[in-house]
């Protein structure tokens, strides 16, 4: 998934930093060299930074405790240390960032309860659990999400998809009628498939009002987790989320709700031979199967374009984020299969210049 051999400079490029650091390597976006993330530290500097957070030293403001974690954070080996600590910190005196705390927040002493507390987040993290899945909940665009593993964490770059499909929509209701608003436009269907922890999925139903959304994924965990996120933002009205794999059988399923105008998938895409070099954050605690896109990362990828022009209306749209190395292999692809008459309109580069995101059209109809 990842092109190998980029130096520290290219890396450097990560612009949205707050996911990419807590995970380790995201395989989302990623062009640095692999390596396998090693165990935590053990024996007895282990044994010994243990003793000492059992015995709660005195840590008088969130300040000291951020840095007497970053120190155990960086003696085990964790990736950014810093970050780390001042997230589960930050998450505790109840904030977003450390950054945000006020000053009274700074400078008064923590509760034993408080230290507690960031004692049980801050182990977790020593067990290389992404901070995600420690806090319970991360943003994702304007909405909070809750996490937990092994539902896929949504990567920052994934943004960028769902403005894609917000552009098409627009563009479409401009070229269909000059009085789009506030006159009631047609309501899109929006099929999702892999909805995971559903932040595609409800982002797009915040972002295109009238917009209904079926979403779908194989794992009862990231349907139980997308539905629970739906009720929580109060979305659930305007969404199916459906417990299915991807196959001709529940296409069939699909066409009740008519016909779609846009199908939207951050699917596997991972090449197999990839994902044994992860990072240790991933293969210990998210789902596998919501990365590994097989030999050539491509399986699910065919799978939703040979479904596509039964599903879609006529010039509905296919986005897909994909790796880097993709694009070309799908336009290949398709022109192997003239028959579905599905054509690559777009190529849309992520935010670390590499070609990411694909934008198909339907032309059967």
């Amino acid at each position: 998934m990842w092109k190998l051999g980029t130096d520290l400079a290219t890396m450097r490029c990560f612009t949205r930093p707050l996911l990419k650091r807590l995970l380790g390597p995201s395989p989302q976006c990623v062009p640095g060299e692999l390596s396998q993330s090693k165990s935590p530290v053990l024996g007895h500097k282990w044994s010994s930074l243990r003793q000492s957070c059992s015995a709660r030293p005195r840590l008088v403001t969130a300040t000291d405790v951020v840095n007497y974690w970053q120190k155990v954070f960086e003696t085990n080996g964790i990736p950014e240390a810093r970050e780390s600590s001042e997230y589960i910190v930050s998450f505790v005196l109840g904030a977003k960032t450390f950054q945000s705390l006020n000053s009274k927040s700074l400078h008064t002493p923590l509760t034993a309860v408080q230290q507690e507390q960031i004692q049980q987040l801050s182990n977790k993290r020593l067990e290389r659990m992404p901070v995600q899945y420690v806090l319970g909940e991360w943003d994702f665009q304007d909405l909070t999400l809750k996490m937990r593993p092994p539902v896929f964490i949504p990567r920052p770059e994934t943004e960028d998809l769902i403005s894609l499909v917000v552009e098409e929509e627009s563009r479409k209701c401009e070229k269909n009628s000059g009085l789009c608003f506030p006159v009631p436009g047609p309501h899109p269907v929006i099929l999702e498939i892999g909805c995971g922890s559903g932040a595609i999925a409800l982002s797009l139903l915040r972002k295109l009002p009238q917009s209904r959304v079926i979403a779908t994924d194989k794992e009862k965990a990231a349907v139980d987790l997308t539905r629970e996120n739906a009720h929580r933002l109060q979305l659930q009205e305007r969404i199916h989320v459906l417990h299915h794999d991807v196959s001709y059988g529940f296409a069939k399923q699909l066409l009740l709700w008519g016909p779609i105008d846009f199908i939207v998938s951050n699917p596997p895409y991972v090449f197999h031979e990839d994902m044994a070099s992860l990072d240790a954050e991933i293969l210990r605690y998210e789902d596998l199967d919501a990365l590994d896109g097989g030999e050539d990362g491509m399986k699910v990828i065919k799978t939703i374009l040979a479904l596509a022009p039964s599903l879609l209306k006529d010039s509905g749209s296919v986005f897909l984020e994909v790796d880097p190395r993709h694009p070309n292999m799908v336009e290949n692809w398709l022109q192997a299969h003239p028959n579905l008459l599905l054509i690559l309109r777009a190529i849309h580069k992520d935010f670390c210049g590499k070609p990411r995101f694909l934008h198909i059209q339907n032309q059967s109809r």
